[in-house]
């Protein structure tokens, strides 16, 4: 025993060994190669799904920047006021300077994040502004020049130059800009020619907020953990994730090195003080060619999930380590324990109990010779089910040699003789009453029929009964109801006569002044008939009631009950072995006295029982 203890833990220990070495080697290397092969898909995931979001990005901000600069083509389609612009203010004071106000008004309620507009008309040097809706009064603007886009754009060929964030200023000093508004904006600065003469006749000016360009420009980063930059063709920074930067010139090394590369490069690595990581960037297309997008991600971010992902693969590593001892524990017992089940169950066969107490040993060998086993034991109970079945054939072959030493046709005749004397003495209640008992006696000897119709059970019980009410006259009745269709039913011999003759045995006594013994039967549907014996007795109480149930299906009778039962019980075991257990009975008395027996069995006797 100890070497067979030994030699399974034996067993175990290989496994365990065995499992190990083929878990944390391909695991490791896995964790390795894995985390290798994130950190590079996710590289070059990173590169392209950045690019391709800031490249989106750039579209919208650069779409909506000409949305902004080509708010001053309005004013071309609008005829009254380019009369003003050509012919001055001056021309028609009260109605010129209505038109302005009139289209400044207009032109700032387009956008909510218009911050202040300024409009010059160059024929009389004339300027006005509108900062919060509030539209200024007419004032001259003698140096115009001397603000530098205004300037620039004089000497370009452009109809638009935008000026990087900064502080809002008034105009011409017209605007009243209180200390609170003074916030970033970004402005718009267009010229007004005479189309097609190409006339200069003045400008437009637009400041806007930075709320529309912080929309868009959010959807491009993660706040808190990556940055976003918007540079001007100057490498001023209209757009920062730090608020701080926006305003102020780029001067990062960085910064030279994206816009020293080819224009077919995407991204870059960058390491130094400041930063550590990859820089994806693009470039703006006409008109703002020179602008660029750039969004910076450090490593520590980037290859987070990576790292993660390694983690969790070691934790899964370590749970897989566990599980992996756990199993071949379970592994080494699972083996057994069938084993150990089917010894269990040889010891009990051994002992005398021929059951299998387990439902399957599995699938594998094991199950197989469990499945054998159990087939063995249902074999042994079939031969024994038979050699018993025979010991009771045999004795009852015994009971018939005994009956038939009595000479059936002797009494058949004496009785044939009894009954002419008593129609020669016209005794003509005797020669029924005789006629009955010869025909009980038939049927009760007949040992060649084991099966009959229903019709001829009911007349031998009808014979019965008629003995029975010769006996107490007028104190007893009884009646029939029978489905005709159901009389040619086969059913197993003597099962009503006796629940008729423990109505008389028990539930009939000298208090019962009347007594009645109804019998019934009907079928139920098309595959089933009820039989009931009901009569009017005494009864019996609820715990003799429950006795006698337990008596009939439990086969464990109370003594008292032992005898009144073995009646019943008989038939009701008969039914079970004819109809394969498919048969029912019960039995109910009502609390005024009363008692019924009603079966319930197939209208078709199984084949089978038929053949036997």
């Amino acid at each position: 025993m100890a070497d067979q203890i030994g030699m399974q833990w034996g067993i175990r220990e290989k496994l365990i060994i065995l499992l190990l070495a083929a878990t944390v080697l391909p695991f490791g290397t896995s964790i390795a190669v894995t985390y290798y092969q994130t950190t590079q898909a996710l590289n070059e995931r990173f590169v392209s799904t950045n690019h391709d979001l800031i490249e989106k990005g750039e579209e919208d901000l650069a779409a909506y920047f000409d949305e902004v600069a080509d708010m001053g083509t309005v004013l071309y389609r609008y005829t009254p006021f380019m009369n003003v612009m050509r012919g001055g203010v001056s021309a028609d004071f009260n109605n010129n300077q209505e038109e302005v106000r009139r289209l400044l008004a207009y032109l700032f309620n387009t956008r909510p994040e218009i911050e202040q507009m300024h409009l010059y008309i160059d024929k009389e040097k004339d300027s006005y502004t509108n900062f919060h809706s509030s539209i200024s009064g007419r004032g001259k603007y003698e140096n115009i020049f001397s603000h530098p886009y205004y300037a620039e754009l004089k000497k370009s060929s452009k109809f638009s130059i935008i000026e990087p964030p900064h502080r809002i200023y008034p105009y011409n000093h017209l605007s009243d800009i209180p200390e609170s508004e003074n916030k970033k904006v970004v402005s718009f600065h267009n010229v007004i020619r005479d189309v097609p003469s190409d006339k200069f006749l003045g400008f437009l000016s637009i400041d806007i907020n930075l709320s529309k360009i912080s929309s868009l420009s959010n959807r491009l980063y993660t706040k808190g953990v990556e940055d976003l930059y918007i540079m001007d063709d100057h490498g001023n920074i209209v757009y920062s994730s730090n608020e701080n930067l926006i305003g102020h010139k780029n001067k990062e090394q960085w910064f030279d090195q994206v816009k020293s590369s080819d224009n077919g490069s995407k991204s870059l690595e960058w390491q130094d003080h400041k930063f550590s990581g990859k820089i994806v960037y693009d470039r703006f297309s006409a008109p703002y060619k020179d602008w660029y997008i750039v969004k910076r991600i450090p490593y520590a971010v980037l290859y987070q999930s990576a790292r993660e992902t390694a983690l969790m693969n070691i934790v899964i590593g370590i749970v897989t380590l566990i599980i992996v001892l756990l199993a071949t524990l379970f592994v080494s017992f699972k083996l057994t324990a069938p084993i150990k089940v089917l010894s269990n169950n040889m010891k009990r066969v051994e002992d005398g109990e021929l059951e299998a107490d387990f439902e399957s040993l599995g699938n594998d060998e094991i199950g197989v010779l469990g499945r054998n086993f159990k087939s063995m034991i249902t074999k042994i109970n079939q031969l024994i089910d038979r050699e018993y079945k025979l010991e009771i054939e045999n004795k009852s072959s015994q009971l018939r040699v005994l009956r038939s030493q009595i000479n059936p046709h002797f009494l058949y005749n004496a009785l044939q003789s009894i009954g002419t004397l008593a129609l020669k003495s016209n005794a003509a209640p005797v020669y029924s009453l005789l006629t009955s008992l010869s025909n009980i006696m038939r049927y009760s000897m007949n040992m060649k029929e084991d099966i009959v119709p229903l019709s001829l059970e009911l007349r031998h019980v009808k014979s019965y009964l008629v003995l029975q009410k010769q006996r107490f006259e007028d104190k007893f009745e009884f009646d029939l109801q029978v489905e005709k269709e159901i009389e040619q039913v086969m059913v197993p011999k003597m099962i009503l006569q006796p629940i008729v003759e423990n109505s008389f045995k028990h539930g009939f006594d000298q208090q019962v002044e009347q007594a009645s013994i109804t019998i019934k039967a009907h079928a139920r549907d098309e595959e089933t008939i009820v039989l009931a014996v009901s009569d009017n007795g005494k009864g019996i109480d609820t715990q003799q009631l429950k006795d006698l149930k337990q008596a009939l299906f439990d086969g464990n009778p109370p003594e008292e009950e032992r005898n009144e039962a073995i009646g019943l019980k008989n038939i009701y075991d008969r039914l079970q072995i004819y109809y394969n257990n498919e048969a029912a009975m019960s039995v109910e008395s009502g609390d005024s006295g009363g008692f019924t027996v009603t079966i319930e069995i197939s209208r078709v006797m199984p084949k089978e029982v038929k053949q036997a």
